[in-house]
């Protein structure tokens, strides 16, 4: 076995090499493109192995044996993923896209290398079982990940990295999609906080080489073909309405989603909690069979201005013989999706939000057509309602990522919509504005701005969210016993050049400081030399810092009391040093020039 693997270091020895003699930019050009070329084949594979194990599953049965399949499968597959994720993983792996922010502001952009597998694993069985969840965050995770550890394994610094890991997101999210210029938005518009035009070049190598490979093995159609009128600018004020719509329906997705997480996953017990979700799952689907799966095949009848037939498949099947209960069924499957997205991920699946948010995007678009057409019957107003599919994926995406150029240009890209350009920028817009009325962060970001760990492009937040107190502890500050005489804490004076000493008691625990000024009025009564104590004449301090402490809470307290320097103790109170407003100033500039230089 030793032997087989010789030849294999020798070769990745002598590549790395050559790499190395390569410049910086050289390599990260290079790099780019392979690892496009890597997310590329990742997301083929993805696809590739949730339409087999869908398409082995769902093989063979109709009517009512279909929607027994449909309450068993999804909860198969959760279980499958739970024990994937328990006993071979052994690492938690959903919220893939919050991940990797996270990644960025707390672990110098690095990733576990099993990410560059794990999650394209798990997701696919999730999906190919029918949990209702997408594809598309797993997939920007394992790009990541791929980003990640090819620039770990070369040895570029932070900020490299970071490029690297962006690149294979947008790559990741290009191949999936067949969308290059949407990887590169989606990459700048959530992801990497700092992006130099220089920067733009290996990420649009990354998002060309990906869908390339993408077009290569999957064709190269569209990822949602539709069949779509002409605009018309009368129908302006519709898509004002939907946009308002799509607005609150995003409110709705970022609220009911977090909390639903909130409230399932208090349930302890895992096995337990699988088997909750597990028949919630399934009661919902064999109810509402588009919550199958991503739900893309209903959304391609829709898109092409079909209708989806129900009869024998869901006993509310006679809901749909009223031209009004149409709308209403799908307003439930809408507004339920979001419940089964959460039970799907709470039950042990892996899967994001991305797919979910294209799925009730689409349904609020052909909600509001469909009542519309309704309403307008008797007036001579119709509107197209493929038309309003497209462009409510759109606006849901653009309210619910907070991201409106991706959305704009995702939707584009994924139609070959660009004839509706102007209503997807208006519906996107208005729908983006209005959800930030109500919620600040996008559903990717809400919680990591609540810890205060999220990186904006801001580039002055940015830097303080990089920094990490711990990295900024100095521990050459003398230490004396809080019942030492003044005869010890001379000595120590004479054998230091410290201005300040940390006086702590047998457990390691601060009791006060010893400042030279506050010292001097001492030093020279001899005869208190035995008889004063440290305790006697320490200091507390002007206030505590804590290792895990934000940065804008540590720059808060020295604002506050104006020290020059302050003490810095562990979660149990044990001391470990101090930090001083020099050091902070000086990380600070070094760190502003790492992510601000070209």
């Amino acid at each position: 076995m030793t032997g087989l693997n010789i030849p294999n270091l020798h070769i990745r020895k002598l590549l790395k090499e050559q790499l190395m003699r390569l410049s910086e930019r050289q390599r990260i050009l290079l790099l780019s493109l392979v690892v496009g070329v890597v997310c590329g084949f990742a997301a083929v594979i993805l696809e590739q192995l949730i339409s087999f194990i869908k398409a082995v599953l769902t093989n063979g049965a109709s009517g009512y044996a279909h929607t027994i399949k449909y309450f068993i499968y999804p909860g198969i597959g959760m279980l499958i993923s739970l024990l994937l994720l328990r006993f071979v993983i052994k690492d938690n792996i959903g919220h893939g896209v919050t991940k990797v922010l996270l990644s960025v502001s707390k672990n110098e952009s690095k990733i576990k290398a099993h990410n560059m597998w794990s999650s394209l694993l798990t997701s696919a069985v999730t999906i190919g079982f029918g949990g209702s969840v997408g594809a598309e965050a797993p997939i920007v995770y394992t790009g990541a990940a791929i980003g990640s550890n090819f620039a770990r394994y070369l040895g570029l610094s932070y900020r490299n990295m970071t490029l690297m890991l962006g690149c294979g997101a947008a790559g990741a999210l290009a191949g999936i999609f067949k969308a290059p210029l949407a990887g590169v938005l989606f990459t700048l518009e959530i992801l990497l906080f700092n992006i130099s035009m220089t920067s733009m070049i290996p990420l649009l190598l990354s998002t060309v080489s990906a869908t390339v490979v993408s077009y290569i093995f999957l064709g190269d159609a569209v990822s949602f073909e539709c069949t779509l009128t002409p605009f018309s600018l009368g129908n302006i004020p519709f898509y004002i309405v939907l946009g308002f719509l799509c607005g609150l329906f995003s409110v709705y997705f970022i609220r009911t989603t977090l909390m639903l997480e909130d409230r399932i996953g208090r349930l302890q017990n895992t096995y337990l909690r699988w088997l909750l979700c597990a028949i919630g799952l399934g009661l919902l689907i064999a109810l509402f069979p588009p919550l199958y799966g991503e739900g893309y095949d209903s959304l391609g009848v829709l898109l092409n201005g079909g209708t989806i037939e129900f009869e024998g498949l869901t006993p509310l099947a006679f809901i749909l013989r009223n031209k009004w209960g149409v709308p209403l069924f799908f307003l439930a499957i809408l507004m339920l999706k979001v419940f089964s997205m959460a039970l799907t991920n709470a039950g042990g699946g892996v899967g994001g939000t991305f797919g979910p948010t294209l799925f009730i995007g689409a349904l609020v678009g052909f909600v509001v057509a469909r009542l519309i057409n309704l309403i307008t019957a008797n007036m001579g107003i119709s509107v197209p309602e493929q038309n309003f599919v497209l462009v409510g994926m759109a606006g849901l995406m653009a309210g619910v990522m907070q991201a409106p150029m991706t959305a704009i240009f995702l939707i584009a890209e994924i139609s070959g919509g660009y004839e509706l350009l102007l209503p997807l920028i208006l519906t996107a817009t208005i729908a983006f504005g209005t959800t930030r009325l109500f919620e600040k962060y996008s559903i990717y970001t809400k919680r990591i701005a609540q810890s205060g760990e999220l990186l904006t492009h801001d580039n002055d937040q940015a830097v303080l969210t990089l920094m990490k107190t711990r990295d900024l502890i100095r521990d050459k500050y003398p230490r004396v016993k809080e019942d030492a005489t003044l005869r010890d804490v001379v000595k120590v004076i004479s054998e230091s050049d410290a201005q300040v000493f940390a006086v702590i008691d047998d457990k390691q625990h601060l009791k006060g400081v010893l400042e030279m000024d506050n010292l001097r009025k001492f030093m020279f009564k001899a005869d208190k030399y035995d008889s004063l104590r440290v305790y006697n004449i320490m200091q507390r301090p002007l206030a505590y810092v804590y290792e895990e402490e934000k940065m804008e809470s540590v720059l808060d307290k020295f604002e506050k009391t104006g020290a020059w320097r302050l003490p810095v103790m562990d979660e149990e109170g044990k001391y470990l040093g101090f930090v001083s407003k020099s050091r902070i100033l000086s990380e600070y500039r070094r760190e502003l020039k790492e992510i601000s230089q070209d």
